[in-house]
């Protein structure tokens, strides 16, 4: 699991580049990425967790993310990433029934 708090941004947004390329994935691994600390998120990082769905992808591996709040979650909805994204309301969550 990565968590990500504060913002994530055009100045920010290049350190989790660098920790999600650090993680190695691998066909049947899920990663989470808990986001419940997450205050703001532009496209900056939007893209970055975009290019991880589809890193994760292209590896045979799942993606989620967990703990979005409200406002978090509105503009994800707004830009579909919930369509193709799973998210969670708690960092447990996805542990639980990405591993069953």
């Amino acid at each position: 699991m990565i968590t990500v708090s504060g913002e994530l941004d055009y100045h920010t947004a290049p350190r989790l580049r660098a920790g999600l390329d650090e993680v190695r994935l691998d066909e049947g691994v899920s990663l989470v990425v808990d986001i419940s600390g997450l205050t703001y998120c532009d496209s900056s990082g939007i893209s970055v967790l975009v290019g991880a769905y589809h890193h994760a992808r292209a590896a045979g591996a799942v993606l989620a993310l967990a703990g979005l709040n409200p406002d978090i979650a509105r503009v994800f909805g707004v830009i579909g990433l919930d369509q193709v994204v799973p998210a969670y309301d708690t960092a447990e969550t996805p542990v639980r029934a990405l591993s069953a």
